[in-house]
């Protein structure tokens, strides 16, 4: 008798429950070497996660304002069925207070002060131009690029926040990225994969994104070696914490780098949950993410 084709689901939110454009890519390649891969949303209670050998999460795009009832789904989810990446690095990352740990290890992270509830509204970051946004975020929702000029509409955006009982972040804005861009490096199985250069999201004196995230604009890039060096020592120390945890590296991240006044590149975030890879802009990624993720199936 022939063994039963491995059942893998790619995890995914209730507004794309076909996946999005790179999570189809992913679906064809993980089906052409006999996999049964399929869309499952996360938050379905129909699912049966214990007959799947393994639980991809993709498309999550939902999570940031129900981060606790996300990671109650991880945690269940993983008690039945392999999970990646796995939940440690999920509790983790889905909270940007991971950046000052980042910059406690050494790290060259963009400067970052967190503003607690309770806190008050003010914050060093007042007389430049400067960005907020909620700890735990996603997709640039609920995220303001503000002025110096603009310390009354700083502090409101901050109170805003700390209404819905969110902890928040603010960051000086590196002007270099208006003319620079972003820059996405991918990492499939711990290996960079690819690059790419998103240009700037936030307009000055712009409004709150509408809907699920904001619309970007990517094109292929070759990354600097520095920006290459600090994209390894930040997977350096996330495959680190992997194993203090007890569990697998990452199948996929995605580090984010912008600029600083001097070029020197600065982490931004570290998307460990349901980042873009921009698997249909790179030939050939759908397929090395592909063969990753056979190689975690359960033996």
């Amino acid at each position: 008798m022939s063994r039963p084709s491995p059942a893998v689901a790619l995890v995914t939110c209730s507004e794309v429950p076909h996946l999005d454009d790179e999570g189809q890519h992913l679906l064809v390649a993980l089906r052409g070497r006999g996999v049964d891969a399929r869309p499952v949303v996360w938050d379905d209670a129909a699912v049966d996660w214990a007959a799947l050998d393994l639980a991809v999460v993709r498309s999550t795009w939902d999570y940031a304002p129900r981060r606790e009832e996300f990671l109650a789904w991880a945690r269940r989810a993983s008690s039945s069925s392999v999970l990646l990446n796995p939940l440690p690095l999920l509790e983790w990352s889905t909270d940007k207070h991971y950046l000052a740990e980042l910059e406690a290890v050494g790290l060259p992270v963009v400067p970052s002060a967190f503003v607690e509830v309770g806190d008050g509204e003010s914050h060093p970051y007042l007389d430049v131009e400067h960005v907020v946004k909620p700890a735990v975020s996603a997709g640039s929702r609920d995220t303001l690029r503000l002025g110096a000029h603009e310390p009354d509409r700083s502090r409101a955006h901050v109170g805003a926040v700390h209404a819905g009982g969110r902890s928040v972040l603010v960051q000086p804005y590196l002007a270099a990225v208006d003319e620079v861009g972003e820059t996405a490096l991918v990492f499939l199985d711990g290996t960079l994969s690819h690059a790419m250069r998103k240009a700037a999201l936030l307009p000055a004196g712009g409004e709150l994104v509408e809907g699920l995230f904001a619309e970007e604009e990517m094109t292929p890039r070759e990354p600097s070696a520095a920006e290459v060096e600090v994209g390894l020592a930040v997977m350096a120390e996330v495959t680190r914490r992997a194993r203090e945890a007890g569990v697998a590296a990452p199948l996929y991240a995605r580090v984010d780098l912008l600029p600083d006044d001097d070029g020197a590149p600065r982490v931004l975030e570290l998307e460990l949950v349901e980042p873009s890879l921009f698997l249909d802009h790179a030939p050939g990624s759908a397929e090395r993410l592909a063969e990753a993720v056979l190689h975690r199936l359960p033996h």
